[in-house]
């Protein structure tokens, strides 16, 4: 039986005024931050805030780039939210996925202050990682990546060095189980102020002893040559995730 609802012009007017919340609402309250907060530390103008996160206006990433780095989330996905692996709505409030699922995302530098961050101890060094995870098809790591999920890494990456091979912003999955630069080809590596960085790496096999050609892929910027001992591998690049 189809009920209809009658002409109702308060009713009309209450639901125009009520639209969907934005992907902008959702990010600051997983981040548990009042509005007024987000508006100081934005810079942007309250009535401009209100309209975005209540759908008034339709966000668009430069919209969202001014939060980017207060709320710890990426411009893509605050507009993607709930559609976009590492925002809240991939699972239903409570769900947790099983940690034989999970893929930790390293946390950028901009979010070192935030105290929701979890810790990954690697050998001698404490990387702080963001409290979503990411999570892929079982068959797309074992048969595409050819890992296992308890190998993998996301890093974001920051700057231009590797532009145009990968664009700042971009994430880089990991397989951190690959530790020597052979064969060549784009590995993270730590540098010497212990953030973890996108490289092209050459093995310069007939040096004595071994050296490495970091290459930066971006023609601005010069490449390095270091001693093989003296470089610390985290992973081999497998792929970037980003919005076409």
């Amino acid at each position: 039986m189809l009920h209809r609802i009658g002409d109702n012009s308060e009713m009309a007017r209450k639901a125009r005024s009520e639209p969907p919340k934005t992907g902008l609402y959702y990010a600051r309250e997983a981040r548990g931050m009042s509005r007024s907060e987000l508006v100081r530390r934005s810079g942007v103008s309250k009535q401009q805030f209100s309209r975005l996160e209540n759908g008034l206006i339709r966000l668009r990433l430069d919209h969202l780039k001014p939060f980017a780095n207060v709320l710890g989330y990426s411009p893509e996905q605050i507009l993607l939210w709930g559609r976009y692996p590492g925002t809240g709505g991939d699972h239903p409030q409570g769900e947790v996925l099983p940690a034989s699922e999970q893929i930790p995302e390293l946390a950028g530098r901009s979010e070192a202050e935030y105290s929701t961050l979890k810790k990954r101890k690697e050998g001698r060094h404490v990387d702080r990682i963001k409290s979503e995870f990411w999570a892929f098809p079982p068959s797309f790591v074992s048969k595409q990546l050819q890992t296992s999920v308890k190998q993998l890494l996301v890093i974001e990456v920051e700057g231009d060095s590797m532009v145009p091979t990968v664009m700042p912003g971009e994430r880089v999955l990991v397989d951190t189980k690959h530790q020597t630069p052979s064969p060549d080809g784009v590995y993270a590596i730590r540098d010497p102020f212990d953030n973890v960085i996108i490289r092209r790496l050459q093995l310069l096999r007939a040096a004595q002893p071994s050296q490495v050609k970091i290459i930066l892929d971006n023609p601005k910027h010069a490449a390095e040559q270091v001693a093989l001992g003296e470089l610390e591998i985290v992973g081999k690049a497998l792929c970037t995730l980003k919005l076409l």
